[in-house]
This record gives C-alpha cells, structure tokens and sequence, in this order.
C-alpha cells in the first residue's frame, strides 16, 4: 500500500476513529476497569463486565449489551454489510437517505475498511454507567501497521439501544446538518487536502531529482521508480483527482496540476504547483469548475 492509499478517505471518515478506538488506548482506564468492586462502590449505578486476566481474555456478552454492539458491528462491517454496520453508529443519519446507487460511490473506501476487520474481534472489558459505556477491544494499532492493542469504544443509550460514537458533538451537528451529504463532502474535502500534499510532494521529489540530475527535472514514471512518488499519482480511483506534469525549456522548468477527477463528487478545487525561483514550489488552488488550471 503506497504512502497516499495509507491516507485515502477510509482513513480521514469518522468511520476509523471506530476501526482503531475512539479515543485514547485503554490503559486510560484500564485501573477503572480492573476494579470492579471500587468502581461500584463509588457509583451505585455503575456496572462493570470484566475479563480474567489470562492470555487473549474475552468477556461474557449479554444480548442488547454496549459489547454486543460493538460485536454485531465488527461483524457486518467484515460482511461487507456497510449500511447495517452504520446504523450502529452515530454516523446513521449520513448514510440512511443514500440510495444502494449512491453508497455504491464510496464501494472502495468501505470495503479498504472491512479488510481491516480482523478475522475475530477480542473484546476484554465493558464499562457502564447509566447511559453511557466504554467498550475495551482488541484492534489494529494505529501506530504500527502490523500491531493490535487494546483500546477504546465510547457508546451512548438512544431509547433502547446502545450507539457507537465515532464523531464528536460538533461532527454529530454536521452530520445532522449535511444528511446525505456529510459523506461525499468528506470525500471531497480529503481528497483536495490530499490533492494539495500530493503536489507539495511532487516538488520535493523533484528537487531529489534534480540534485542527483543537475539542471533538470524528471518525468513522473522517473519520480515513481525513484520512489520518490507513490504509483497512485497516476490513477484518480484512489486519489480521486487527475494529475499532469508538464515539463518546459528542455526538461529545466516545470509545473503540476492536480484536477478533479469527477467534478463535484471527487473534489471541487483544481490545483496547480509552480516552482519558484526566490523561495518553496507554491501549491495553489480554486474551484474552477473541474478544468485544470493555467500556469
């Protein structure tokens, strides 16, 4: 996986705060959660479901439970059931209005997601109190690609069901805001932040280039097996924008362009990257209306 696909959208969504715990590791409250009798002597509403501390613990899941919550919702989410791993969370009101067609467009971030669904999910600790929980599970670490770690899942009671908080208050009021919306300006906005680092390194790669190649600048397959850029650059699937390289005066100048590749559905800004000779490559942009920008 190239550095950019390690940063597409499935990353950016509110979906990975779920995927790699909502907030912190659980060691933030793993004293709270090995305490069992502490815990509801200081809260009579308090109740704690712990697991014995022996190698890869599991905890007994009641049905209904904020940890059978978390259990269906790794398990639709790995089924490829997107819009029932959804409605498990608080992110339901982005997804319920979309149609099969329009939840199809996001097909390659949701299902980059479930592949990182281990095959089984260990949850070892479940914490209420009144109508709120924290779920400990075992997930990918977010640190270290190849790690797991225990960490955090923040849920709330709504009527008689537990919710999966994956986005915050102010997220929450733009979701309710935005509707069917929220995904694809998400979508959009993350691949034109994107967009505009990819082009920021595309400079940086050809003044790598142009160090080793005094006086010029390299094509973009150059820069590629150079590994100076990742393959994607050359496909808008991933990266949701189209980018060109021109180079000029025999190779000794050069500027970029990254445009959306689906105007209004990928992104909306265009982008363009011109070196300068009194300082840094500038990264420039505006909505122009999915055309490429002039140098």
């Amino acid at each position: 996986m190239t550095a950019t696909s390690k940063v597409r959208f499935y990353v950016m969504i509110a979906m990975t705060a779920i995927l790699v715990g909502c907030t912190s590791h659980a060691e933030t409250t793993t004293g709270h959660v090995n305490t069992a009798k502490n815990a509801q002597t200081d809260a009579k509403n308090t109740s704690v479901n712990v697991a014995a501390n022996t190698g890869g613990p599991m905890i007994e899941i009641k049905p209904g439970s904020p940890a059978d919550t978390v259990r269906v919702f790794y398990q639709k989410l790995r089924e490829g059931k997107i819009r029932e791993a959804i409605y498990l969370t608080n992110l339901r009101p982005a997804i319920e209005g979309l149609t099969e067609a329009e939840l199809k467009e996001f097909s390659v971030d949701f299902e980059a997601v479930a592949k990182r669904v281990p095959a089984q999910i260990t949850i070892n600790g479940e914490v209420i109190s009144g109508d709120d929980a924290t779920v400990i599970v075992r997930l990918p670490s977010e640190d270290n690609e190849d790690g797991v770690e225990d960490q955090q899942l923040h849920l709330k009671k709504k009527g008689d069901h537990w919710t999966i908080i994956s986005a915050d208050a102010e997220a929450e009021k733009k979701i309710l805001a935005e509707g069917k919306s929220y995904f694809r300006n998400l979508k959009m906005d993350t691949h034109q932040e994107e967009a505009k680092k990819m082009l920021e390194r595309l400079a940086k790669a050809q003044i790598a280039f142009s160090a080793e190649n005094p006086g010029t600048y390299g094509e973009i397959a150059q820069l590629i097996e150079l590994s100076y850029l990742p393959a994607d650059i050359t496909s808008s699937e991933s990266t949701g924008y189209n980018y060109e390289l021109h180079l000029t005066d025999g190779r000794k100048n050069y500027y970029a362009t990254a445009t959306p590749a689906v105007y209004g559905k990928t992104g909306r800004n265009s982008y363009i990257l011109i070196p300068s000779e009194k300082g840094p490559p500038v990264v420039s942009g505006r909505d122009n209306k999915g055309k490429p920008l002039q140098k």
